[in-house]
């Protein structure tokens, strides 16, 4: 299986991510609508992971944060390809994009249930305990660059 992840340059492309992130947050987690597009979209560099078909799977974004390091953000992955790679496709992308960027790190807050996800990639949880982030309980986890 073939996954083609890219940095969003189009559009078309940045509404089929929102498409993912209202089907995998709004509908799917009962994240409210009006919170899930925030003032950070226009800063944010964004992905998409498409699968061998063309069609989009997941995405994510990352920005400026703090002290030299990037944020990771909204990664959601359509119900149908979990499992099979796309999460960590974005992330690596997201990564990539960060070094040549000039992050030293990467930041990022885990829904608790996917901390182990991250924790294969790398990042370490440094959150005294778990805190609710639009009614879900998150964990902040960072990797250095």
């Amino acid at each position: 299986m073939a996954i083609r992840t890219e940095q969003i340059t189009t559009e078309q492309q940045y509404e089929q991510a929102l498409e993912i992130r209202m089907v995998v947050f709004v509908q799917e987690q009962n994240v409210p609508p009006e919170i899930e597009v925030d003032e950070y979209e226009n800063e944010a560099i964004h992905v998409l992971a498409c699968d061998e078909a063309g069609h989009p799977v997941a995405t994510g974004r990352i920005r400026a944060y703090t002290d030299g390091a990037g944020k990771m953000e909204r990664i959601a992955v359509k119900k149908e390809g979990r499992g099979q790679g796309y999460g960590a496709a974005v992330m690596h992308k997201l990564e990539e994009i960060g070094r040549e960027q000039g992050f030293t790190k990467f930041i990022l807050e885990a829904q608790t249930h996917a901390e182990p996800f991250y924790e294969k990639l790398g990042y370490q949880n440094i959150s005294d305990e778990p805190f609710l982030d639009a009614g879900i309980w998150h964990v902040r986890m960072v990797k250095e660059a």
